[in-house]
């Protein structure tokens, strides 16, 4: 699964990145642990050219209550051994809650890198997985509905990260799933609405675990109420060795989002 992941970049450098533009910039707050019931930039199929801001946790249009689903398993009830070679159908495009949001209501979720755990210690032994060459943000792969809050009227957009089995990145950190994270020369396929079912199921795939790297960090991430750059700052080995982290040790600070100038400033006046 994806429960945290994060978003620290610059509204100037989401905007460039994916050619949008925002009505609500306040609502740009950097985030540390993105979590469940967070507000969290994403863009819509219905919106290709505006980053919005939806819920992280996905409530279907006719539930008769608000749920928080942050996943959706692109295999659905197949694969249920989570075999990381699976090939098979993607069994999502079948699912009572999924169904109408894979077909027609898709959008990319910003993240600068998402954060994982292994199977049975999850988020008490976290890593900080992100992409190699300062490939951030980046789009991870989701579904959006809008739900009715019938007692007082409100209208909750809301949404859904798309996992997919694990690659070799994330089994070597002792997970069983990933998010799906779009290549750029997919993320407008994935928001376009006429494409069809047999080529969106195709992009469901694991990300090449050579473009990917993870480093360990503080179990204090698992409180959903955390914040803070501290909480990504390595405690141990990446997982595959870079050269550059052995360089520049000031890059676990910078790296996910302080500049260098800040972090001067910072500096001083320790």
């Amino acid at each position: 699964m994806c429960g945290r992941y994060v978003n620290v970049s610059k509204l100037s450098t989401i905007e460039k990145r994916f050619n949008v533009k925002t009505a609500a910039p306040e609502l740009l707050v950097p985030n540390t642990n993105v979590s469940h019931g967070n507000l969290a930039p994403v863009i819509t199929n219905a919106a290709p050219h505006e980053l919005q801001f939806y819920q992280f946790g996905f409530t279907p249009s006719w539930a008769k209550k608000q749920f928080y689903m942050i996943n959706a398993r692109s295999e659905g009830d197949h694969n249920k051994e989570d075999d990381p070679a699976y090939t098979g159908q993607m069994g999502i495009v079948n699912k009572p809650m999924f169904r109408k949001s894979i077909r027609s209501q898709r959008c990319l979720v910003i993240a600068d890198a998402f954060i994982e755990g292994p199977k049975k210690e999850k988020l008490d032994k976290p890593y900080v997985v992100y992409l190699k060459n300062h490939e951030r943000p980046f789009a991870l792969a989701g579904i959006w509905d809008a739900w009715t809050n019938t007692s007082t009227g409100e209208i909750v957009h809301s949404f859904a990260i798309i996992t997919t089995v694990s690659n070799k990145l994330m089994q070597a950190i002792g997970h069983h799933r990933s998010p799906v994270v779009l290549h750029k020369e997919d993320e407008a396929k994935w928001i376009d609405s006429s494409l069809p079912l047999n080529e969106v199921s195709n992009l469901l795939r694991p990300y090449p675990a050579q473009l990917m790297n993870a480093y360990p960090i503080s179990a204090a991430i698992k409180n959903p109420r955390a914040q803070g750059m501290e909480l990504l700052e390595p405690i141990g080995e990446r997982v595959f060795p870079e050269v550059e982290y052995q360089l520049d040790e000031k890059l676990k600070l910078y790296g996910m989002g302080e500049s260098p100038a800040r972090y001067r400033r910072k500096t001083k006046d320790e």
